[in-house]
């Protein structure tokens, strides 16, 4: 692993920051253009580089799945920005009232000065990188603490930031739990936070000690809802993938999947053929990721253990591996009682509770009844059930008949609601977050509103009747 920052060394990179930050508040497009280009370039000519650190942290990731899943978005969160800069930078003209004429007024969206990123351990790089591009394209300076769970990946990123920036313009901070918490600490402008529930409410109350603004990127349990009508052969293959894509260990995987009562034996013998054909026997295979750590793979144990303790059905998909590759087989759980950890917790990795429902208003309710996720798939053909669950649902995003790839659309925003957090980021919403939208109202020479000044009179009997009716 590269060298931690001590967290009393936090405060001066923060100092030297802010400092630099006051000596150019408010950085051109051509300025922020060349953050943004710079960066790619790095990351481009370190491609190799990168994909071997993530795959060795992981004790084995596919290159294939970390070019697409970290790699290219990454890329696209840089260039979409770069393209889109000198628009989102500019004046945005409001509406002025006649009363209030002669006038003009307009939003002048403004860098915040130093603002912090917190990236996860689950997609290192492409969580580390859509939001630097976000911060960067706002014309802030940025400290960025990585992850220290991704130790190889952490420490090159470190590299590239240096390479790309001066410490007083980005810096990237590695430590562990002591230096997370010193770093949350500090007054940024904003903070973005990816990470677990839990986490995500001591960073709020760090936060709230200088009354910081967050955005909290968090998880829970994202529901797929299986609708009479889905085609589900296609749903079956998009569930399947959504949930394996990293072995699972993903914030808006499917956590669990509703189905009607008179399809489940079809949709089980369907995805399994789908799990087989993407993955062919799963645990033995290196295009299938490994659980993160050892601590992982034996809460994940734990969990499938004691679905089947407790009369779940339990199907493994392909061999089981042990622990030496960390790898989990592919398991799906059907009827798992509502009370045991598999259905309490997010999962975080390839293990797929199977729920049913006679009408599908009894999986809306469900879904309803609990906290509301980062992300909801819906997979249906008729118009009055995607209604349905579009207006009774709230979640970050619903996704209707496919799964994961809302994220790829730089131009929708991404956050969640309620538990699964809050704040948006990507694209213009991502710039948005990371800026101070100031009004502006700008009197051209003296107006009508002088005549509402006292000493109050006939005058202002009349305004009344003209103003309020």
């Amino acid at each position: 692993m590269g060298e931690a920052h001590p967290p009393a060394s936090l405060q001066l990179l923060f100092g030297s920051q802010r400092e630099a930050f006051r000596s150019n508040p408010f950085p051109s497009p051509r300025e922020r253009k060349s953050d943004l280009r710079r960066l790619e370039a790095l990351l481009l000519a370190r491609e190799d580089e990168v994909v071997s650190a993530v795959g060795a942290d992981f004790g084995g990731r596919c290159r294939e799945e970390v070019l697409f899943s970290e790699f290219l978005l990454s890329i696209r969160a840089l260039r979409h920005a770069r393209k889109n800069v000198a628009q989102w930078i500019a004046r945005r003209p409001r509406e002025i009232d006649w009363p209030l004429q002669p006038a003009r007024a307009w939003v002048l969206p403004q860098p915040l000065g130093v603002v912090g990123i917190v990236s996860p351990w689950n997609y290192p790089v492409m969580l580390s990188i859509a939001p630097l591009a976000a911060a960067l394209s706002a014309g802030n300076n940025v400290m960025l603490k990585l992850s220290e769970f991704t130790p190889r990946t952490s420490t090159l990123l470190a590299k590239l930031v240096a390479d790309a920036f001066p410490a007083d313009r980005v810096v990237a901070v590695q430590g562990d739990a002591s230096v997370g918490r010193a770093f949350t600490a500090l007054p940024f402008g904003h903070l973005l936070f990816t990470g677990s529930t839990t986490a995500g409410r001591d960073v709020m109350r760090a936060a709230a000690e200088n009354l910081t603004p967050v955005t909290l990127e968090l998880g829970g349990k994202s529901p797929a809802l299986v609708a009479p009508d889905a085609d589900l052969d296609s749903a079956a293959a998009d569930i399947a993938y959504g949930k394996l894509l990293n072995a699972g260990q993903t914030c808006i995987a499917p956590d669990y999947v509703f189905v009607p009562n008179t399809l489940l034996e079809v949709f089980v013998a369907a995805l399994r053929r789908k799990i087989q054909a993407y993955w062919p026997a799963p645990a033995q295979n290196p295009e299938f990721t490994s659980i993160i750590n050892e601590r992982h793979f034996g809460r994940l144990e734990e969990y499938i253990r004691e679905a089947g303790d407790r009369g779940a059905t339990v199907i493994t998909v392909g061999p089981s591996t042990g622990s030496d590759s960390r790898r989990i087989a592919p398991t799906l759980v059907v009827s798992p009682p509502g009370d045991i950890a598999l259905m309490r917790e997010e999962i975080f990795g390839p293990i797929l509770p199977i729920l049913t429902y006679a009408e599908i208003d009894e999986a809306i309710a469900y879904v309803e009844r609990h906290p509301r996720p980062l992300a909801l798939y819906l997979f249906a053909k008729s118009k009055r059930i995607i209604d349905a669950v579009l207006t009774r649902t709230i979640a970050g995003t619903v996704c209707v008949n496919d799964t994961l790839v809302h994220i790829v659309a730089e131009d929708l925003p991404f956050g969640g609601v309620g538990p699964s957090g809050f704040g948006r980021y990507h694209g213009r919403e991502g710039f948005d977050t990371f800026s101070h939208l100031k009004p502006v109202f700008h009197r051209r020479m003296p107006g009508l509103s002088r005549f509402l000044r006292p000493p109050y009179g006939r005058l202002h009997e009349v305004l009344k009747r003209i103003l309020i009716g």
